[in-house]
Formats: C-alpha cells, sequence, structure tokens
C-alpha cells in the first residue's frame, strides 16, 4: 500500500531518487546472454543448471523495483530461448529449463508486458496447445513449462480468426472422433483451473482471453458460467483439493467478468450473485476465497451499474498536462470545478438494481475482514461501484465508511475504513462537503493504538491512515483543505516523531511535504524528519521533536500528545522515552509545562491504572528537572516549580509503585527542592531499599542524588543520624540470604558520596570483605560476592599512609583489601548458567586496578613487593585461560598495569622481561579476544620463573578445553615453547616440577585435573619429554605416575579415566619400573566394571603397542597380544574379561592383579 504512496513522494525528493534510482540500464545484458547461449551445454549438469539458474535470478531480481529497464532486451531474450524450445533436437530437460528462465523475467517484469511478446500466429496454434497437452499437471519440477505455455496460449487465442478453420475437414468429416480446438482449449483450461500450483492463475488469464472471443462466446459462454457455478456449488472448502478448485473457479469469473462485455454478461450476473450467496464465501475460513469472492462480487457490481464517469464527482484540474499548465491559476481551476459540480443535472433518471444495494453491503462487510488482503480488495470495490452511483446513493455509501470508524469497531474495521475513504477521495468521489466529518476520523485513526495482549493493534490502522493523508492532498485543491490543515500537519507530525512503528514514522514523514505547499514550515520540518532520519526512535523522540516543537503551531500538541498518549503507554519503553521527550521540550514552552501540564500530571501520579502512573511519575521528575535547569541557566528560581511542594507529600504517601519513584528522588534532589526540613525526607530511604532488589541502577543513582542534596550538613560533612542509619542498615542487609539485597546493599555503599563514608571504614570494609569470600552454604550468592568486590573500590574516598583506617586507606587496613580482591580471583563458582564465577573475577581484576592506581597515585609505598607480585601473577593466569571475554579483560588491566608510567606501580617482577614482550604499542594492536594473538605472547611468560606456575595453570584449562580454536592455538603456542627448551635439561626439569606441582595442588579438583591430564596427553605424544624418557624411573615420571594413580581412586567419572588412560598410554615410552607399573595399571583398567572404559582401554593398548615397539621383545607374543585385544568383546561380562585380561598379564610378564575382598568384622 505505502510503496505507491512512498514513490510518488519520493520523486519530488532529489536525494531520495538518487538512492531509489541506482539502475539507469540492463547492464547485465551480455551476462545474461552469455548464461542463456549455455543452457545447451549445462542443462545436463544438475550443479551446472542449479548455479546458473541462481545467477540469473539475482541478475533479474536487481530489477524488481525498475523493471522498465528490461524492456528494450525482453524481445532477444524471448527469442532466444524459444528457439531453443522449438527446436526438436532439444531434450524435455532443457526445454523445461528454458521455461523456467522465462518465468523468472516474467515475474519480474509482470506477466501482462511479458506476454505480449510471445508470438500468436495461426501456426502458433496448435504447436503450443499439443505441447501443453503432453504435459503432466503433477509434476512439481516443470510448473514454470505450464505456466507460460498458458500465458502463450492465451496469447495466440487472440487471433481474429474463427477457430473452426483451424479444425479443417473435421466437421465434414462425421466419421473422425476428433475434438475440435474450442473444446480442446476449454477442456485445458478447466483442468488447470484445479491444480494447486501458479499455473492455475495463468489458466484464469487464458479464459478471460478466450471465452470472451466473439466465436467462442457464442457457443460456450453459457456452458461455462454453468460449468463454474456448478464447480463453485458441489465443491467444498474443507480439504485442500476443494479450495483449489473453488480459487480457480473463482478467479476465471472475476476475469471474466473484468474483461467481458457488459451486455454479453449482464444476463447472466443474477445468477451467479446468487449462487455466490448461497455458498456464502465470505464466511469462508479460507483469506484468498474470500478475497476472489469480493472480487467477483465488485465485478458484477460493475455489470449490474452502468458504465459510466460521474458528473458530480469532485475534479481537481484535468487530466491532460497541458490543460493544467495552459491555466492562468488555481483560482481559475476552482472556479471551473465549482462551475461544474453547480450544473450537474440530477442523475435519477435510470433505476438502480435492486441486487447492488446486496453488493455494497458484502462489500461495507469485507471492509471489516480479518485479513488485509479481503479489505484492500473490498475498498477497490467501494471506489469502483460508487462511481457508477448517482450523488445521493453515494453519499450514503461514504456515511457507511464513516461507521467504520466506531469506537466498538475493531482495528480491522478502522483500517479497511481507511483504505475504502482513499480510494474514493483519489477518485473524486469523496465531496468537500464531507471532510468536516472525514479529518476528525482520520486524525483519530492516526494515532490509534489498541493493547491486545502483550502487544498492540493499530499500526496498520496508522499506516492506512498515512495514506488517506497522501490521497487527500493529492485530490482536493489547497483551499479546500486549508480548514483543515493545522490539524493534519499537526497529527502527521506527531505520527513522524513519535509513532512506536517506524513503518508509521517513515509514512507520515513522506506525507509532511504536500505538493501544494501548504503544509506549515513543511520544508523546514522535512530536512530534520525526512524518511531516513525518523528511523531512529530515540532520536524521534530527543531530537526531531525538539526542533519541530520549535515552530509555534507544534509546540502544544506535541507537549499534549505526549502527555495524553505516550505517559500512559502500555510499554515501558514508550513511557520512558516520553518523559525525557517533555524534558527536552520544557525549554519550549516553561510556562504551559508549570501551569498546564504539571497540574494534569500530578493527579494522573495517584491513579490506579499503573502504567499511567509510572509514566506521570517519570514525567513530573523529569519536567521538575528541566525547569530548575532552565531557572538555573537563567539565575533565577522559576517561581512555578514552587507550588511542586503543595503536591509532593499528595503524590508521596500515596505510592505503591516504587520503580518509578527513584527517578522522582533523583530528579528533585538534582532540581534542589527545598524539602530539607520536610519529615517526607527521612521516609524517602524506604522506596529506594525496595528498588535495590529490582531496579539497582536508577535507585543507586536516586540514592547519591538525595544524600548529596539533603544529608549535608555543610559541604563535606554528613549528616550524623542518617549516616549512622544507612551505613547500618547496608551492612546488616549483606548478611541477608536473598542474592538480589546483598547486591543492592553492596552497591548502595559503593554509591555513597565520600562525606557519607567518612568515619565509617573501620565497618564498611570488614562487611565487604566478609560478602566477598565464598561460603560453601551460600555458593549461590555470586552475583552478591561481585557486587560487593566492585563496591570495594567505590568506598576508597582516600589514600594516606599514616591516615586514620575509619577514614582513608592506610597501612593498617590496605592489606585486608587485597587480600579479599586476591581471594574474588580464585572463584570458579558453578551452576546450572555455567561459569558463574568469572563474574566476581572481572569485578575483582577491574577493582584491584583502580585501587592499585589510586593507591600509587598517592602513597605508593603502602603496596609491598608480594602483594604487586600475587596480584600480577593472578592477573597472567586469568589473562591465559579460556574464556575469551575474561581473558581479554585480564589482558587489558595486566597491560594497563604495565605501562603505568604515571605514576608507575612499584614491584612488578620481571619489569624489563614483561615490556619486551608487552612492548607499549601491543596495548592498542593485541587483540586479546583473538585466541591466535594472546597465546603466542602469554606462553612466553613460561620463561619467567615468578609468573611460571600461574601461568601454566591458566594454559592448563586452555590447552585442555572444548572449544576448538582456543585448544589449537594455545597447545601451539606452548609445544613452541617446550620445542625451545628440549635441550636444556635445567629448564624443562623446572617446567616439569612446576607441572607436577599445580597436579598436586588440583588434586580431585575436576575443574583443573581434567584439563590437564588432556594435556599432559598431548605433550607426551608430541615427545616433549623425551629427555626424561632416556633416564630410566626418573623422578618426574614416577612422580607423575603416582599422581595419577591418586586421581583416578575410586574415581567414576567416565572423562577423568578416559583422559588417565590417554596419560597412561603415553608414559609407557618411560623406561624401567615406571613402565611395568603403567603397564599394570592399563591392565587393572581393562577389567573396569564401565564397559566402555574396558573397550576404550583395550583399543589405546592396540594403538600404543603399534607405536612404541619396544614394549614387547618377542613377535610371537606381540601377535597373540594385538590378536586378544582386537577380538576380544572387552564389553562381555568381567569374568569373561578378566581371563583375557590374566592371559595378557602372562604374556607382557606382568603380574596379574589380586582381587581384593572386602572383609566384614562382626561385633559380638
Amino acid at each position: 500500500m505505502m510503496s505507491a504512496m512512498e514513490a510518488v513522494c519520493d520523486g519530488e525528493e532529489p536525494e531520495v531518487v538518487t538512492e531509489a534510482c541506482l539502475l539507469s540500464e540492463f547492464s547485465e545484458r551480455g551476462e545474461a546472454r552469455a548464461l542463456i547461449n549455455n543452457l545447451p551445454d549445462i542443462h545436463h549438469d544438475t550443479v551446472s543448471r542449479e548455479a546458473t539458474i541462481e545467477k540469473f535470478v539475482v541478475i533479474m531480481d536487481r530489477y524488481q523495483e525498475q523493471p522498465h529497464l528490461l524492456d528494450p532486451h525482453l524481445e532477444w531474450m524471448l527469442n532466444m530461448l524459444l528457439e531453443m524450445i522449438r527446436n526438436e533436437k532439444s531434450p524435455p530437460l532443457m526445454v523445461h529449463l528454458c521455461f523456467k528462465f522465462l518465468y523468472i523475467i516474467s515475474k519480474v517484469r509482470g506477466y501482462k508486458i511479458f506476454m505480449q511478446l510471445f508470438p500468436h500466429e495461426v501456426s502458433d496454434v496448435q504447436p503450443v496447445l499439443d505441447l501443453l497437452c503432453r504435459q503432466d499437471p503433477k509434476d512439481t519440477e516443470t510448473w514454470e513449462t505450464r505456466y507460460i505455455l498458458l500465458l502463450w496460449l492465451s496469447m495466440t487465442c487472440l487471433i481474429p480468426f474463427d477457430l473452426s478453420r483451424l479444425d479443417g475437414h473435421l466437421s465434414t468429416d462425421p466419421g473422425l472422433n476428433r475434438e475440435s480446438t474450442m473444446d480442446r482449449i476449454l477442456a485445458v483450461a478447466k483442468s488447470f483451473l484445479r491444480v494447486s500450483d501458479k499455473s492455475r492463475d495463468a489458466a484464469s488469464v487464458l479464459v478471460s482471453k478466450f471465452v470472451t472471443r466473439p466465436d467462442v462466446k457464442q457457443k460456450r459462454l453459457g456452458d461455462f458460467l454453468d460449468w463454474c457455478l456448478t464447480t463453485i456449488s458441489q465443491t467444498s472448502e474443507v480439504t485442500m483439493e476443494g479450495t483449489v478448485t473453488l480459487d480457480g473457479a473463482l478467479q476465471s469469473l472475476a476475469q471474466l467478468f473484468k474483461h467481458g462485455k457488459r451486455d454479453d454478461f449482464l444476463q447472466y450476473a443474477p445468477t451467479v450473485l446468487q449462487c455466490l450467496n448461497q455458498k456464502r464465501i465470505a464466511e469462508s475460513n479460507q483469506a484468498t476465497l474470500r478475497k476472489l469472492g469480493v472480487k467477483v462480487v465488485q465485478r458484477l457490481g460493475l455489470t449490474f451499474l452502468k458504465p459510466r464517469l460521474a458528473k458530480w464527482r469532485y475534479q481537481r484540474g484535468s487530466r491532460s498536462l497541458a490543460v493544467n499548465l495552459a491555466q492562468s491559476s488555481v483560482t481559475e481551476s476552482v472556479e471551473a470545478t465549482k462551475l461544474d459540480l453547480e450544473s450537474v443535472s440530477q442523475e435519477e433518471d435510470y433505476d438502480i438494481p435492486e441486487e447492488v444495494e446486496n453488493i455494497i453491503e458484502q462489500l461495507l462487510v469485507g471492509l471489516k475482514d480479518k485479513e488485509t488482503i479481503v479489505r484492500w480488495s473490498s475498498a477497490k470495490g467501494i471506489g469502483r461501484v460508487t462511481g457508477r452511483l448517482p450523488k445521493q446513493l453515494a453519499d450514503d455509501v461514504v456515511e457507511s465508511v464513516l461507521e467504520c470508524f466506531s469506537f466498538q469497531e475493531t482495528d480491522n474495521a478502522w483500517h479497511g475504513g481507511c483504505l475504502a475513504l482513499a480510494e474514493l477521495g483519489r477518485r473524486g468521489l469523496l465531496l468537500p462537503s464531507r471532510l468536516s466529518d472525514v479529518v476528525p476520523l482520520i486524525i483519530k485513526a492516526l494515532t490509534y493504538d489498541e493493547k491486545r495482549g502483550a502487544c498492540s493493534l493499530g499500526s496498520n490502522v496508522r499506516d492506512a491512515a498515512c495514506y488517506v493523508c497522501w490521497a487527500f492532498a493529492r485530490a482536493y485543491e489547497p483551499n479546500e483543505l486549508k480548514p483543515y490543515v493545522n490539524q493534519i500537519a499537526s497529527a502527521l507530525v506527531i505520527a513522524t516523531v513519535f509513532d512506536r512503528n517506524i513503518t508509521c514514522r517513515k509514512a507520515a514523514s513522506v506525507n509532511i511535504l504536500s505538493p501544494q505547499g501548504t503544509f506549515p514550515h513543511g520544508i523546514d520540518i522535512l530536512t530534520a524528519a525526512d524518511y531516513f532520519t525518523v528511523g531512529n526512535l530515540n532520536n524521534c523522540y530527543l531530537t526531531i521533536s525538539v526542533y519541530i516543537a520549535g515552530f509555534e503551531e507544534y509546540t502544544k500538541p506535541l507537549i499534549d500528545h505526549l502527555v495524553a498518549m505516550k505517559v500512559n503507554h502500555w510499554d515501558g519503553v514508550i513511557r520512558e522515552l516520553a518523559t525525557k521527550g517533555l524534558h527536552n521540550l520544557t525549554i519550549q514552552a516553561p510556562e504551559y509545562m508549570a501551569n498546564t501540564v504539571l497540574p494534569q500530571l500530578l493527579p494522573m501520579a495517584t491513579g490506579m491504572d499503573l502504567h499511567r502512573r509510572h509514566g506521570a511519575i517519570l514525567a513530573c521528575a523529569e519536567i521538575t528537572h528541566a525547569l530548575y535547569e532552565l531557572a538555573t541557566q537563567n539565575n533565577r528560581l522559576h517561581p512555578l516549580s514552587i507550588k511542586l511542594l503543595l503536591f509532593y507529600t499528595l503524590i508521596w504517601f500515596s505510592l505503591v509503585f516504587f520503580f518509578s519513584v527513584c527517578c522522582l528522588i533523583e530528579k528533585l534532589s538534582l532540581s534542589k527542592m527545598p524539602f530539607k526540613a520536610d519529615p517526607v525526607i527521612s521516609e524517602s530511604t524506604k522506596p529506594l531499599h525496595i528498588c535495590m532488589i529490582y531496579d539497582i541502577d536508577a535507585a543507586l543513582s536516586a540514592l547519591a542524588a538525595l544524600c548529596l542534596q539533603y544529608y549535608q550538613v555543610e559541604p563535606g560533612v554528613a549528616d550524623v543520624e542518617m549516616q549512622d542509619q544507612l551505613v547500618s542498615q547496608y551492612l546488616l542487609a549483606l548478611e541477608s540470604p536473598e542474592v538480589l539485597t546483598r547486591c543492592g546493599c553492596a552497591l548502595a555503599l559503593g554509591s555513597l558520596p565520600p562525606f557519607m563514608i567518612l568515619g565509617k571504614l573501620q565497618k564498611i570494609f570488614p562487611g565487604l570483605q566478609a560478602a566477598c569470600k565464598v561460603v560453601q552454604k551460600a555458593a549461590s550468592l555470586t552475583e552478591a560476592r561481585r557486587d560487593a568486590a566492585t563496591a570495594m573500590v567505590c568506598v576508597a574516598v582516600g589514600v594516606c599512609a599514616q591516615g586514620s583506617p575509619d577514614r582513608v586507606l592506610c597501612e593498617s587496613n590496605i592489606r585486608p583489601v587485597y587480600e579479599a580482591l586476591l581471594g574474588c580471583m580464585n572463584d570458579y563458582s558453578t551452576d546450572s548458567r555455567g561459569d558463574v564465577g568469572a563474574w566476581v573475577r572481572a569485578a575483582a581484576m577491574s577493582s584491584l586496578m583502580d585501587v592499585t592506581l589510586l593507591v600509587v597515585a598517592s602513597a605508593p609505598e603502602l603496596l609491598s613487593s608480594d602483594l604487586v607480585q600475587r596480584m600480577m601473577c593472578c592477573l597472567a593466569q586469568q589473562a591465559a585461560e579460556k574464556i575469551d571475554r575474561y581473558r581479554a579483560h585480564a589482558g587489558t588491566v595486566f597491560l594497563r598495569m604495565l605501562h603505568s608510567t604515571d605514576p608507575a606501580v612499584p614491584h612488578i617482577p620481571h619489569r624489563e622481561e614483561l615490556l619486551s614482550i608487552f612492548p607499549l604499542e601491543t596495548g592498542t594492536s593485541l587483540n586479546w579476544n583473538a585466541a591466535s594473538q594472546a597465546f603466542p605472547h602469554i606462553t612466553q611468560l613460561l620463561r619467567l620463573h615468578q609468573y611460571q606456575y600461574h601461568t601454566l595453570l591458566g594454559l592448563t584449562v586452555s590447552v585442555g578445553g572444548l572449544t576448538e580454536s582456543t585448544v589449537r592455538y594455545s597447545s601451539q603456542s606452548l609445544f613452541e615453547y617446550l620445542k625451545g627448551i628440549q635441550q636444556d635439561a635445567t629448564v624443562l626439569q623446572q617446567f616439569g616440577d612446576t607441572l607436577l606441582r599445580i597436579f598436586r595442588d588440583n588434586l580431585r579438583n575436576d575443574r583443573v585435573s581434567v584439563p590437564l591430564l588432556k594435556m599432559v596427553d598431548q605433550i607426551l605424544a608430541n615427545g616433549c619429554f623425551d629427555l626424561f624418557a632416556s633416564e630410566e624411573s626418573h623422578p618426574f615420571c614416577v612422580e607423575l605416575l603416582a599422581i595419577c594413580k591418586e586421581e583416578i581412586k575410586k574415581s567414576k567419572d567416565v572423562q577423568k579415566l578416559l583422559s588417565c588412560i590417554a596419560v597412561f598410554c603415553g608414559m609407557v615410552q618411560f623406561k624401567g619400573d615406571v613402565r611395568e607399573k603403567v603397564l599394570v595399571q592399563l591392565l587393572m583398567l581393562l577389567c573396569h566394571p564401565f564397559p566402555v572404559i574396558r573397550k576404550t582401554t583395550a583399543s589405546q593398548v592396540y594403538e600404543m603397542l603399534l607405536t612404541y615397539d619396544d614394549v614387547v621383545d618377542d613377535d610371537q607374543v606381540l601377535t597373540d597380544v594385538m590378536a586378544s585385544l582386537s577380538d576380544t568383546n572387552w564389553e562381555s561380562d568381567i569374568a569373561t574379561v578378566r581371563t583375557h585380561r590374566n592371559q595378557l598379564c602372562d604374556w607382557l610378564g606382568v603380574p596379574r592383579p589380586i582381587l581384593v575382598t572386602k572383609v566384614t568384622h562382626l561385633g559380638d
């Protein structure tokens, strides 16, 4: 609907035209010609055929908006394809491919234009008909062939010769049992009217062209209409097949009554109407059938009425451009129109058939249909039929259309009514005398919004109302619309900037610059609110509206609309935008806001409607703040803003809708309202405490503003009573079992102004430190620990080495703060949401950075070397871990500490080496989120002794993780490091010791131990410990085996056991007692209770024996062992498996494991 309107409007805006009309010609004609020429070569290859079709579709689809550019090239494309089709040597597959290309072209250009190019000589009739008869209607792959052939046959039917001449001697030789061409075509058309594909539409076109021929009309029109009506009467729409059949019959009727002569079809119209009434198509469940029913009914109405152009219609100018240009002035045109209207003679000189009333009634009902396609068709039918009615009856139709705008009607009726009014206005059938009734309804439609459940209805109504405005602007002279132009302009501007739907905003914006230039300040407004600018809703509410409100005509309408319609909107986002918009608009009309708007909002703030109350409170807050800012700029207190003092208590104690109160408290505090001595201030923290649980950000902003304005005795000195009350209340709430309560109160402590914290640090720090600790019973309080870590730095109001521990960070309280934050760095809590401890670690990293930079700026001597070392090592560990987001955060903090020079962080271990690994430019060039960039840098920290443990600990979870890219790049970087130290026994031994220490420290900690086993497996497989393998029973190997045995002892974790099996198989490369002990462990696992463990062990031992050929010296024994491992069903029962396992022990020279029996001691 809107595309046509926008296209016309865009034609008047050169910049828009530049954007929309980028194509000037069919530039891909060479490529298209090549694709068509290649069809004989590629039609047999499925891949090439599909690729060619796709390329051709892409080329053609570029011209969907400008199909006329194809017109000079349609003929040669059609001729090339038809030449291949007519070639007798062309295989069927290629013929179908050519027809597919023809369909693609017709789809873009439109069948009405394209079908005119088909050859339509007498010699084409029989070949096309024969080819069509040979098609299989049930073949779903070749429907394009049937569609194009039906269109082609439709053109060949236009030959100006009697079809009986094509039958030759058929009529003179009664012995021949052959159908006539006329009957064959009719039979084909009827058969394709029943198919379910698009060829049904082409069959209806064929019917409209063929049955209306003079010779066919004389012999077959009645029979065909009878067949259609019989089909409609006897077919049920319950089945899909019945729906398709009804669709074809109704389409053919609509096309026939559209293209046929009135005199030929008038006699059949009553019968057809009666059949449709009996079938009750309007009550069908299928929208397509209802739409076709409306199309047939409106064509019947046009058949009943004589084709005439109503002389009473409103005519604006002339259809001739030359005549319009010759007009001396617009006034002369208007006068001529008025004289023409006055000279209209009475038109009651012909009778209107009584069936017309039934038809109009059906069309009016169609305007209220639930589907847009039905309403749109009904609206066009109303316009067409009304154009042939006398003036009085046409006015009755308009009156009936206006009844669609009752508030008892649904949004469907409003939408249909708008479409009908637009059609009537566009055709000159809505006389200017009716504008006084129509314009108020259209203005209501422009703001129509009906809530339905969790969404709203009405965007289509508002869009259609914009279409009505577009149609009226082009249908009437400016003088006719002059009395209403301000109302329409205000409504359109409101829709342009405040409508929730982007389509409606754009539809309204294209109406701003009407053709007559009567829109007040139209050019200026359109410059600010063009088609593309209004796409951003925030920009519309907060910027464009302010500019438009600068024009006096629109200031109050914009404000009134926000107060009446948007402040109480069902969508919370719209309510909040509306209140912010009122804040920005206050500067345009401060007196109106204070004297009129605020008195309207205050009663709304105490009402029962929660949406209205929420919006009203926010609006009061925003307007008050805006009035204060305006008064501050003018160096005077706005006298009208004092009036809020009289209403504040009234609003406050009637509120249960606490969320918006936060904004009210904040704005009134920022506005420095004189409430300091008011008892309501002492109660103002109550709603804030409730909001701490649900809307923390709003509550924190309000709390800070409230404290700054009302809890300060003098600058920098807090009200002691309120200070004690707030701090004690929040510290007590930090022990609450509710996680949201803890979060809100921790952040509240962090948001308090510095003067509220002074003298309370010795109470606040221990409370926050306790909230940061992981307690087994409170493992679910992750968010509270995160917010406590965040608040830790916020309460650090100052630093002084010898200062009071109750007022600043000093020597006596700095270490507990760091201990708490470093403890948070080891928070690896998990729940159903995953690694939620990462939230705490990220908050701790940020707080460590802020505290450290704060301390080094004032008293760097407070930072001891051990604290800095632990902090940097923890950051290095986080920068080596697997989650990209938190790795990037840790890397950023690490480099910020390292590169800080003014002042520099003291005691950073290996500072010079770190600066060589991470030069200053890496702070901006290194992408920590990319594993390919991060790990090559971070693994270099393994060379630095003090960072090796933590870096390797972080790398462990990355190398042994699940994410493919992280595993690939982290392991690649680790192996590059290990490759570089292969010849240095001391460094390799140090690495091995660090690895074993990590394993011991995280024994049975599955977060580390399972990835570590995977990492060790990869290290062994890559031969990184070959230096240890050359020495029998190397201490590293012995210790590793002992820890692995301890890790899987009594374990039922399948993943851990599988990882340990791989490690054992890799450890076979170590010679001496270690190899024998490893083989014992593997053979024990062959009798593990879990079948999957037994099977995997056998498989991996088999691969291990193939890899390490020195495990078994005797080839015969090796053959027997390999055969037993591969042939035995290791998923059998334990007794059977144990026999084979013991045999393997004997072959490998390993003692058989002894089954330990549990001994039960009986008491006395």
